[in-house]
């Protein structure tokens, strides 16, 4: 994908977001497709609020805490933190202990349940609509994934504006407009969650190779982006 269709796509998310009424906002997960979309929105579509969210779980990488500050001070705003329940963390962690998570499919969505999906919850609450950075390439479970979706789950629009784009012109356009980029990617990383289950990859792996590297491929969603069986 070119630049000049990467600016296009901007103008047209600009469009659909004049069109949604209430409050609309942007997943920040701390990949490089995130900064791309805050760029792409300050760009093109500065006119329309739009509020950033991440999900602090408690297991982030210690490198993410310093590049959440440097990315509020490179675009100037402020990325909201939502936190999991704390007694449904001590239980989680009563009953799973620091790395069950590991040990089965069923014990780390319970943990992504708790960190991941519960917190986004609140984060939507009364929203309108939510922008997300996924990409079709990314996964098999995404690769049916649509520019605008309807999230039933959640019971709002769903906007993925780089759906078609791939992960080189995802980097292209970093390179080219100097975005920040968390400091993991130069370590390997080519897809960054919580630390204990991502880790770096090898050139020839896959791209989410290192994430919940345990389990098949089809399963690694932690419950944020589910996705209709047919």
């Amino acid at each position: 994908m070119s630049i000049d269709r990467a600016l296009t796509d901007g103008q047209t998310l600009a469009a659909i977001l004049d069109k949604i009424a209430g409050d609309v906002v942007l997943a920040f997960s701390y990949q490089a497709e995130d900064v791309v979309l805050l760029h792409l929105l300050q760009t093109h579509a500065a006119r329309r609020p739009v509020a950033v969210f991440t999900l602090e779980t408690g297991k982030l990488f210690l490198e993410t805490a310093a590049y959440h500050a440097e990315v509020e001070a490179f675009f100037g705003l402020v990325i909201h933190r939502y936190t999991p329940d704390a007694a449904a963390v001590a239980a989680l962690e009563s009953a799973l202990g620091e790395w069950g998570m590991r040990h089965s499919l069923e014990n780390r969505q319970r943990c992504c349940g708790v960190r991941k999906v519960a917190p986004l919850k609140i984060a939507l609450r009364g929203k309108s609509a939510w922008i997300t950075g996924q990409r079709a390439a990314q996964s098999v479970t995404r690769a049916r994934l649509q520019n605008l979706e309807y999230d039933a789950d959640n019971g709002l629009i769903k906007l993925n504006p780089l759906a078609a784009w791939s992960e080189k012109a995802v980097f292209t356009y970093a390179q080219k407009h100097a975005l920040p980029l968390h400091p993991l990617y130069a370590q390997g990383f080519r897809s960054i969650g919580c630390a204990p289950c991502t880790r770096a990859v090898a050139p020839d792996e896959d791209l989410r190779a290192g994430r919940w590297w345990w389990e098949n491929p089809e399963h690694k969603e932690c419950g944020l982006h589910m996705r209709p069986s047919a």
